[in-house]
């Protein structure tokens, strides 16, 4: 083989190799996100993660947010990671990869099935003790959950309409997954609620996929396939913002009771304006808090008490004041 051709061989084969490297980094990052920080242990009581179940979702931002003041009172590193899209598959992934570089605990959102209770196990059997926030997974043998008792979130939803409602009510749910534990207790606190109430009924539920477009979209199906629908209840953090938009494209004149969840900005902004009537109330910064804190207990010693339920409320145009003056952590 002639000099020049092994040259050129040679060169073809490195720019194969510099594209691929780069290739597989891109990849990498744009399945999951990680903040990246030299940090060394030696600065830090202890070193926390954080795997959300979304990395930009607003309502684990302020998760984060909660969990970053307590860490930062307690002189503890506690890094944030998740997916950029809500993916069960790579919030496992991340909390695998947790478990590998050996954190002295990992906070997360509880995931139903097996591989989520064996990776738990997993990691507390190495040493890591995890604790759950937002949904649980009793059955795992997971340290403590801190949260909203999802199960009473949603009867107080289903209690705002029947206190607001009078008369035949037909119920459409936008929830943010199908398969998320926390909707699903939800959806059967709901249920349970408005169940001694002849007058309510549901006629559908779509899923939203914890996006303000998907709630969209999905009001827009519902009231499309059901022109009926009197009352939206939506499950998670972006679906009130979501069906106000639904609602404002197929029928901006139709009179719709409405019930959100969670406390967003522009969820409360529309609950001041009247375009939505009551939104049930987590602190996700509170849970946040108290995960950290529940953390630095479980490196000393087990706890007495393995479920700690955070606050949960109706806001209304009636209390919405009241609301913003109070402590939301």
């Amino acid at each position: 083989m002639k000099k020049s051709t092994k040259i050129l061989l040679s060169i073809l084969g490195g720019t194969f190799f510099v594209i691929s490297f780069i290739g597989m980094n891109i990849y990498g990052y744009k399945t999951f996100y990680i903040e990246e920080k030299v940090v060394s242990s030696n600065d830090y009581r202890y070193h926390f993660a954080l795997v959300s179940e979304e990395i930009d979702n607003e309502y684990w931002r302020l998760i984060e947010q909660g969990a970053k003041e307590a860490a930062a009172e307690h002189n503890i590193y506690l890094e944030y990671v998740g997916p950029l899209k809500a993916d069960n598959d790579q919030l496992l992934k991340l909390i695998d990869r947790m478990v590998s570089v050996k954190v002295d605990g990992i906070i997360t959102q509880g995931v139903e099935g097996q591989r989520f209770v064996d990776l738990v196990r997993k990691s507390v059997e190495r040493g890591i003790p995890i604790v759950t926030v937002d949904t649980d997974v009793k059955s795992s043998v997971r340290k403590a959950y801190v949260g909203t008792d999802n199960f009473y979130a949603g009867q107080l939803a289903g209690e705002t309409v029947i206190n607001n409602t009078a008369g035949e009510q037909y119920v459409g749910i936008v929830t943010g997954r199908f398969d998320a534990i926390n909707q699903q207790e939800r959806l059967e606190g709901f249920k349970e609620a408005i169940q001694a109430t002849e007058r309510i009924h549901i006629v559908g539920i779509h899923e939203s996929n914890i996006t303000q477009i998907g709630a969209a979209q999905a009001t827009y199906s519902l009231l499309k396939k059901y022109p009926s629908i009197t009352v939206l209840v939506g499950l998670s953090a972006l679906d009130g913002i979501g069906m106000v938009e639904g609602l404002q494209e197929i029928a901006p004149n139709k009179e719709v009771y409405m019930t959100a969840f969670d406390i967003l900005p522009e969820t409360l902004e529309l609950i001041r304006k009247g375009k939505i009537n009551a939104t049930i109330a987590q602190y996700p910064e509170e849970m946040g808090y108290k995960a950290i804190e529940v953390l630095i207990q479980l490196q000393q010693h087990s706890l007495l008490e393995n479920e700690i339920f955070t606050r949960t409320i109706v806001v209304e145009k009636e209390n919405y004041d009241t609301f913003l003056q109070g402590d939301n952590r």
